[in-house]
Formats: structure tokens, C-alpha cells, sequence
């Protein structure tokens, strides 16, 4: 993607979805954040929406990790969580869709959030290029989606 078209829905004041991770809420698996002090200062004048998908769908925190085999989302044991990261998803997306969102910004290779890469279903630390499950559906809603590693690299030139 070109650096303008990344930041073109930066130009209009509508809420920016945007992992809730991302800005130090403790709700990944592990039960830490994945906070940047930077992004959070890009975006200190901007109206931005929260969101975690997982707990949305009902998972706590801490969880075992998952990630994306196939169009299913398993734990290393084989649980299927599919069920929960659909629903936190659409619960999400449609948060997202009351505000009049045109933008996300997602935790990168995350199995709801990534954009892009995720990680392959072998527990490896494999990568493979796909989106997670909140991803595909914020882009079916027509709403884009940039990587925080992205938007950290493009927002700040």
C-alpha cells in the first residue's frame, strides 16, 4: 500500500478503531499490553474506539495463546475458539460501524487483529501472509485497516 493511501482515512474526523492492547489495556493473551507510547501520541488529538475482539467474545485474560489454522481459530490443545473471536469481532466491527469508523489500527499478527501476517496454526512463531478474524471482518464492512508496525512507520514521516 502507498504511504497516501494508508493515512487517507486519517484525514477525516471520524473515531479510529483501534486494538485496545495497543493502548496499554492489559487484554492479550498473555494479560499484558503491547502499549507505544508513540502511537498514543499520534493519535492524542484524535476520537479513537477501544476494542478488544477476544474478550468482546467472551475469552478472559489471561488465555492460552490461539492462532488461525485453516477459517478456524484453535488453542495448541485443538479448542476450538472460533465461536468467540467471530462474535467478539462482530460486536466490535459493529461499535465501530455506529461511530461512522473508516479506519483501524490492529495489533500486528494477532489471529483477530493481523493485518496482513498472522501467525500459521503450528505454534512455531511461523508466519504467513492472511488477517485475523477481526480484520477480515472490519474489511467485508468496508473499513480499513493498517498494522500498528505500519501506522508507526507511516504516521511518523
Amino acid at each position: 500500500m502507498e504511504t497516501d493511501s494508508i493515512l487517507e482515512p486519517m484525514r477525516n474526523s471520524n473515531p479510529i478503531l483501534i486494538s485496545a492492547c495497543l493502548l496499554g489495556e492489559p487484554c492479550r493473551y498473555d494479560g499484558k499490553s503491547s502499549q507505544h507510547s508513540e502511537l498514543l501520541e499520534l493519535l492524542k488529538d484524535r476520537h479513537f474506539i477501544p476494542v478488544c475482539p477476544e474478550v468482546a467474545g467472551g475469552l478472559p485474560t489471561p488465555r492460552p495463546p490461539a492462532e488461525i489454522t485453516g477459517n478456524r481459530v484453535l488453542r495448541e490443545n485443538g479448542e476450538d475458539v472460533t465461536s468467540h473471536f467471530t462474535s467478539g469481532s462482530e460486536l466490535c466491527r459493529d461499535k465501530g460501524l455506529a461511530e461512522k469508523t473508516t479506519l483501524a489500527i490492529l495489533k500486528s499478527r494477532s489471529p483477530a487483529c493481523g493485518c496482513g501476517q498472522v501467525y500459521d496454526g503450528s505454534f512455531t512463531g511461523t508466519l504467513v501472509d492472511g488477517d485475523g478474524i477481526f480484520t477480515q471482518t472490519l474489511k467485508a464492512a468496508g473499513i480499513d485497516c493498517i498494522p500498528d508496525e505500519d501506522f508507526l512507520n507511516y504516521g511518523s514521516h
